[in-house]
This record gives C-alpha cells, structure tokens and sequence, in this order.
C-alpha cells in the first residue's frame, strides 16, 4: 500500500488552489465595481455593458494595457466610462478597505479565541483522590546548615496502627517531611512552627525574604523617593484633603485617578499646556495678570527665569538684567493690555523701544510704576553684552510660545479668570501638569509658564491665608507638589517649608535634585 505522504508529494495543496480561485475571483469583482461606480461618479450612470460576465476580458486587457480602459471594455461606448485615474483610485481604494475589514476580522476572531481559552484554563480543576501508599513523598532537598554539611537523612515515622475493636488496624499515613528544611546558625533545623532565623534568609534556602516594612506615608513637608512611592504619597494627600488642593505633577495618572473623587467637593481645574491628559476642558492664564502691579510683575518675573536661571555667581549680572527687562515687559503688557505672545517678540528684539513708549507715556504707568521707563531704558542702553545676553536668557524662557497649543493656553477669557480667581473659596482643585525635565536651562518648554502659574497660586493662597482672623484658611490650601523640582520648581517652596502657612507636600526624585533647583536653601531631608 503506498505511503499517503508519498502520494500527496506531487499535487497542489487544496488551500492553495482555493486561495488562488478567491483571489481571481476578488480581482474580477473589484475591477467590475471600480469601472461601473467610476462611470457612476462622473456620467451618472453605470453602463449596461458593464457586467460581470465580461469581467475576464477586461482584467486580461487591462493586464496589457492599463491606461486603455476603454479597450478593456470594447462593447461599451468610450464616453461612458471614466478616466483611468478615477477608476484604479477606486479599485486600490476597495482593495485597501477590503484588507482593513480582514486584518479586523482576523483580530477578532483571535482576541475571542483566546479569551475562551483563558477561559477554559481558568476553570477551578476538582481535587484528585489520595494516592495509595501510607507515606507521602521524601524530602526534594535539605538546606545546609552553616557548617556547610548536609544532615543526615531522617528516618521515616513507622505506620502505627490504630486499635479497632471489629477488625485489622488501617494503616494512618505519616504526613509527609517538608521539602527543605532551613538550619539556623548552629546547624540544627528550627522546630516544628519555629520563626526562620536571620540564616534563613540566605539563597539556597526556604524562607523567601519578606519585604521591608513600609515607612508611613508623609503627610508635610519635603519627601524624597522613586515615581511609585511618590505617586502613593500625593494620592493619599489629595483623598485626606478636606479643603482646596493645589496639586503640581508629571504624572496624568494622578489627575485621572483623584479628579472624580475632587469633583465631588468643589470646581476642578486642569492647566495643561502641554496636552498631557485626554480631555479638552483646559484652563487659560495670562502670565501677565495683574501685572499692572510692579510687585506681582517682579514676583512673576522671577517665577518664569527660575528654570533657566543660571547658578554661577559671573552670571548674576546677566540674570539681574533679565529679570529687568522681563519686569518692564510684563508692566507694559499689562498696562497696555497686550497679549502675552508680544513679549517673545520683544525678547526677540523686535521693537523693543515699544514697551518704554508705553511706561513712559500711559497714564497710569505713573503711579503704578514710576520710573519703569528710564530702569528699562537703561537695561536696553547700558552694556551691551550683558543686554545680549540677558534677552537670549528672556528669549529662552519664552521659546514654548512657538507651539500653537501653549501660546493658545495663554489666552484666556473670562470663564478661566474668574474660575481661577474663586477654586479656593470654593473647595475646588487645581491640577498643574507637565513635562518632566530634568535639564531645564536647555530646553524648559512650558516650565516657566507653569511655575509663574504655581507661584501665582501660592501668592494669592498666602495672601487670603494672611487676611483672615487666625491667620490661616479654614479648611487650609493643601499644596501637593509631586516632582516639583522637575516640573514647576517654584521659588517660594523653601519659604514654605519653614513659615508652614500652608500645608505643603513636596516630593521630588532624590535630594540631590532638589539642591540643583534650589542651591541656597536648607532644605530638610525627609517629611512627616
């Protein structure tokens, strides 16, 4: 009898006719449809000649010749069929949907097909019946003791029989020895229910080391450690929170978790210029409110260079004339109600005798700020250098005004002014997200914006604290700085820490990138 493998050597395998004859079979249909739904798109009409059954001479025409489509289809008038163009952008375009529609038919049915197999292996087995045999199995291994010996093999408990008045004693199986056995530090294996001992907890022997015991969660101050151990941190912060919470991160997770549980309490706002989390309800801020104010202008000033402030002392000079003209340019700003992208253009030195036209001659720059005009004057005259520099400085500070979604963030209209302006009065929450960036002096992106945001909050939560009878908010303003040093590092946190105004938790990487951003101050090592 021959082999059946022998016998199938010389023939062509089944799948691979069929597949053959669909394929043939799905070219003819395609070229059909496309020629009658392009005749259809531009004449109106499919043409009655246009059928199926002369499908074959078409598609062996239009191998030949695929430009001629009217040779491909001799019995039907050359007016009542389309261009070539139209009719291949139709068939390539039914053959694209047509392998989408497989590809997802494909998924499916193998997403299916493995969740009735998970399905199945997850069914609770029944339990087998004992194995005959009194004694169960011997020991796999025995650990060694620390005189590195391994200890005699134990005998076996004998089968006692047990006393039965009608008959033979059954044999009562001797429970089975443990699989390894650990030795303390003299050798000798601990009783039976004694507690591991510290040698125990070597490789190579049965106790499996227990984890660390969990340092309590701080609750204030300063806090060090990895992403997960400061996401639990500012988590808990945030659900313990009975009043407003300012909360600072780089992490979507945290505002997507917490936010349902926030919205039940108070407004909840959500200033993302960066387009970090899947929503479209963002707060808009001006970094240039309230700016009219010399004081706010110069706190503002300094909140948007802290990240691109350098840190050498022969560059205090530069940095004092950018935060000059920074100042100056957030006055003028303000008092001449610019929008905020014209400050990069003046940081880019584009009229940038503007903004001392308008301190020198608007009618209020007089009392808000007298001699502004003449102090950026001067910065823009004096030193010419120094003045290059401190408006690449500035420049820099500013580049994330190039991106069409940031400069956008920084237009707000009246709804965002005044949801801003009353969160804390409300019990409402303020979530600050951004990018998580390590080397800020490079490339900060949106950080200025995000720390003037922050210092701004911290302000005006400080003031209301300092207006009221006890001198603090009841319930208070809970800050919730996650990564802050990474993400907004704010310039009034060391003062925070020590005045505790308001209550603050801070997390941040290590202590190391916290001394980066804030090189002066003492800052504590850990919270409590």
């Amino acid at each position: 009898m021959p082999d059946r493998t022998t016998r199938s050597q010389g023939g062509i395998p089944d799948g691979l006719l069929v597949g053959l004859l669909a394929f043939l079979l799905g070219l003819a249909v395609l070229i059909w449809t496309a020629t009658g739904l392009s005749a259809l798109f531009t004449k109106g009409d499919w043409p009655a000649t246009v059928t199926f059954t002369r499908t074959p001479t078409a598609v062996r025409s239009l191998i030949a010749q695929p430009h001629n489509l009217a040779a491909a289809w001799p019995d039907t008038p050359a007016q009542s069929l389309s261009g070539w163009g139209l009719f291949w952008g139709l068939f390539i375009s039914q053959l694209l949907i047509l392998l989408v529609l497989t590809i997802f038919t494909l998924g499916l049915i193998t997403r299916t097909r493995a969740r009735r197999k998970g399905g199945a292996n997850s069914a609770p087995t029944g339990h087998h019946p004992a194995s005959a045999g009194a004694n169960s199995a011997p020991p796999a291994f025995e650990a060694r003791g620390s005189g590195g010996w391994p200890p005699a093999t134990a005998p076996h408990t004998p089968t006692v029989p047990a006393p039965h008045p009608s008959g033979p004693a059954a044999p009562v199986p001797t429970p089975a020895p443990p699989a390894f056995e650990a030795r303390g530090p003299g050798g000798s294996a601990p009783g039976n229910g004694a507690a591991p001992t510290d040698e125990a907890y070597r490789y190579g022997f049965g106790y499996a080391p227990t984890k660390a015991p969990a340092l309590p969660t701080p609750q204030r101050g300063l806090a060090y450690g990895p992403p997960s151990e400061r996401h639990t941190a500012a988590t808990e912060a945030i659900a313990a929170a009975t009043g407003p919470v300012f909360v600072i991160t780089s992490s979507p997770a945290l505002w997507a978790e917490t936010k349902d549980a926030r919205a039940k309490l108070g407004p909840v706002l959500l200033y993302d210029p960066s387009h970090l989390c899947d929503t479209p309800a963002r707060l808009h801020w001006n970094p240039a409110t309230d700016c009219a104010d010399r004081a706010t202008a110069a706190a503002r000033a300094i909140a948007l260079l802290a990240p691109v402030r350098p840190q050498a002392r022969m560059d205090a000079a530069v940095a004092e004339t950018a935060e000059t003209l920074l100042r100056s340019w957030l006055l003028a700003a303000a008092l001449d109600d610019r929008p905020f992208k014209q400050l990069q253009r003046w940081a880019q030195g584009t009229n940038a005798q503007e903004p001392v036209r308008i301190l020198r001659t608007h009618p209020q720059a007089a009392t808000a700020a007298p001699g502004a005009a003449g102090e950026l004057e001067s910065a823009l005259t004096a030193h010419p250098e120094r003045r290059e520099l401190a408006q690449h400085l500035t420049a820099r500070a500013l580049t994330a005004l190039s991106s069409i979604h940031i400069r956008e963030s920084c237009t707000p209209n009246r709804t965002d002014s005044l949801a801003l302006a009353s969160f804390v009065s409300e019990g409402g929450t303020l979530y600050v997200v951004g990018e998580s960036l390590e080397d800020p002096r490079t490339h900060p992106g949106a950080m200025p914006l995000l720390t003037a945001l922050a210092s701004s909050v911290v302000e005006h939560g400080r003031r209301m604290a300092a207006r009221s009878s006890h001198g603090r908010l009841d319930p208070p303003l809970a800050l919730v700085f996650d990564d802050v040093a990474a993400v907004a590092p704010v310039p009034e946190l060391p003062q925070l820490l020590e005045d505790r105004t308001l209550p603050l938790l801070a997390l941040c990487r290590s202590r190391e990138q916290a001394r980066s951003r804030w090189p002066e101050a003492d800052l504590p090592v850990t919270a409590h």
